[in-house]
């Protein structure tokens, strides 16, 4: 059974490896650390020394996984590692990654940020063929298919077969006791990076801040459709299946990744701010000042602010202490969920006229309840522009959207839907803007979500059973 919708949209998974550097294992549990927005449901390392494997990992955030003592029993040069947010597979330990599995005197561990859309295909074929599953992450058939491989072939053979064979989104990390492989799908629908240390080992990572943490220097990206091996020798690159058009996830720049990376060759915090330039020049709005719900929307709402000079304020204040999880209030304590997390400043609302700038409208509770509290502390007039199209059409490439079903703008008409907020304005930015702000062709990017034309098929009556269950 699936999870219950989310009402913001969650964050898919963060990988990073380590080459070369015999601290890996720590090196990658700080990557992994800077990557903790992209998933927080389970964390985990598998480390080798070019001998010896070893592994940690369980449930809960990247501090809460690992202890000091833990690394004692992590050591070796190598190491990949893996935030997990789940969008295919159950949220268990038996699903957190990286998934490791032993074949013929050889380990395999494999680290995947994505969804493969043929799973089904590919799960069936290995099982008819007598491959015994461990979990439900479609990241394990990728080990099954590599094992299968590597006994009649090279590494590079072998991840030439496994890359023929998987459709979809991916970017994986994967490992045997003395090599490390980076492969991304040909149309790099997520984002992958290459560092390099000041030792010269090398680091690969879903965004460029873990690259800053570690005080690795940025390289370059992995190319859509590339694959590398790291060894002793050092690096090779190929395309096992050529390059293609590249279909981008716009929703990495307007929503996932960190403001102080860079996703596919743009500065995250520069493209939200330019998102709310263009916000302001297609809506125009006189009000008295400009707030974003912290931290959604902020750079969105700084760009807005400048462009249509109108004061910059936080009209609600965050808190930042707020645990994974509370003590459950009573059921009269309405939307404790929502107040926990932010809570208006009543003197400074009363009589004035807001606009709220936010990233996205999931399912509209949340944005529901956050407008009744500016309507409660007094505040004269509400406006809610949203730095994105409406989000209509459910994503099957490892972003946690559910069924269209449960997409309010699927279901409600835009006016509906500033109704059903109780806001005095509703708008949201145009996709010619959402990619204008980009600089690049709109073919550059998949836009799926927004407008429903998917690049890669998937297989829907999969999709269907398990749309929000858990991330490749």
């Amino acid at each position: 059974m699936g999870k219950q919708a989310p009402s913001r949209p969650k964050e898919e998974c963060g990988i990073c490896g380590i080459f070369g550097h015999q601290d890996s294992a720590k090196l990658t549990y700080f990557g992994l650390y800077a990557l903790q927005h992209r998933g927080q449901e389970s964390a985990g390392i598998t480390v080798s020394d070019g001998k010896n494997v070893s592994e940690h990992k369980d449930m809960g955030l990247v501090s809460e996984v690992f202890k000091e003592q833990d690394f004692e029993g992590l050591q070796g040069h190598l190491a990949i590692g893996h935030v997990r947010y789940s969008t295919t597979g159950a949220s268990n330990l038996v699903n957190a990654q990286p998934f490791t599995a032993q074949h013929r005197g050889e380990t395999f561990a494999v680290a995947h940020n994505g969804n493969l859309v043929n799973i089904r295909k590919l799960r069936d074929t290995l099982e008819d063929k007598g491959s015994i599953f461990q979990s439900t992450m479609d990241s394990e058939a990728v080990v099954h298919l590599l094992a299968r491989e590597c006994c009649s072939k090279g590494l590079k053979e072998a991840v030439q077969e496994v890359a023929c064979q998987i459709k979809g989104a991916y970017s994986i990390l994967l490992m045997t006791r003395t090599h490390m492989v980076a492969m991304r799908d040909p149309q790099g629908f997520r984002p992958l990076c290459l560092g390099k240390l000041p030792n010269g080992g090398h680091v690969l990572a879903s965004e460029t801040c873990a690259l800053d943490l570690i005080e690795a220097d940025y390289v370059r990206n992995i190319e859509p459709g590339e694959a590398i091996i790291i060894s002793k020798e050092g690096i090779e690159s190929f395309f096992p299946q050529g390059k293609q058009k590249t279909s981008f996830c716009i929703f990495e720049q307007v929503y996932f990744a960190r403001p102080d990376s860079d996703i596919f060759g743009l500065n995250v915090y520069n493209y939200r701010k330019r998102t709310g330039e263009i916000l302001a020049r297609e809506c125009k709005i006189d009000a008295d000042f400009v707030m974003p719900f912290p931290d959604s929307g902020n750079y969105a709402a700084i760009g807005y602010s400048q462009a249509a000079k109108i004061p910059l304020e936080f009209g609600v204040i965050r808190n930042h202490y707020v645990g994974r999880t509370f003590i459950q209030p009573s059921q009269s304590m309405r939307d404790f969920s929502v107040r926990v997390k932010l809570n208006p400043v009543r003197s400074f609302l009363e009589g004035k006229r807001v606009i709220i700038i936010e990233d996205s409208i999931i399912r509209g509770t949340t944005g529901k309840s956050r407008v009744k509290s500016l309507r409660k502390a007094g505040a004269k007039e509400v406006h809610m522009l949203i730095s994105c199209p409406p989000t209509r059409h459910p994503c099957y490439y490892g972003i946690d959207f559910p069924d269209s079903g449960q997409l309010i703008a699927a279901q409600k008409s835009i006016e509906e839907i500033r109704q059903y907020l109780g806001l005095d304005t509703l708008y949201y930015l145009s996709l010619e803007g959402l990619v204008e702000a980009s600089g690049m062709p709109k073919d550059t990017f998949c836009l799926a979500c927004f407008n429903g034309e998917y690049p890669v098929a998937p297989d829907l009556d999969f999709h269907k059973e398990t749309l929000g269950c858990g991330c490749g």
